[in-house]
């Protein structure tokens, strides 16, 4: 039989499976401390990864990302941030094959503690 000619069929990504890439290529830069929540309104209610400081939206196989994070002391808060969009961005890409459309890095607090 020709396996060539058969239909190929569908593959679908979970939203939490790009949740679940983007904070740990987050987390993998050097200079972040912790994640943070990203901020609620009433149309992210019932969005999953918002605890977890990522917000992901899908349009037309598109990744649109929104990252919150706190960041260690004394680094270079705009190196680390590109940092981030790059290793997410590459990520996803690499990892499920959608195409990112932006990665937004919210830095919300600067850790002091040790």
């Amino acid at each position: 039989m020709d396996t060539s000619k058969m239909p190929i069929g569908k593959t679908t990504i979970s939203p939490e499976v790009l949740v679940s890439i983007a904070l740990l290529a987050t987390m993998s830069v050097e200079g972040v401390s912790r994640m943070s929540p990203v901020p609620r309104d009433i149309n992210s209610l019932f969005k999953k990864g918002l605890a977890d400081g990522v917000a992901i939206t899908v349009e037309d196989n598109m990744v649109y990302t929104e990252i919150c994070v706190i960041l260690k002391k004394d680094v270079k808060v705009r190196e680390v941030c590109k940092q981030i969009q790059n290793q997410v961005s590459r990520s996803i890409s690499e990892m499920v094959g959608m195409e990112v459309g932006r990665v937004n890095i919210h830095v919300e607090d600067i850790d002091f503690s040790e």
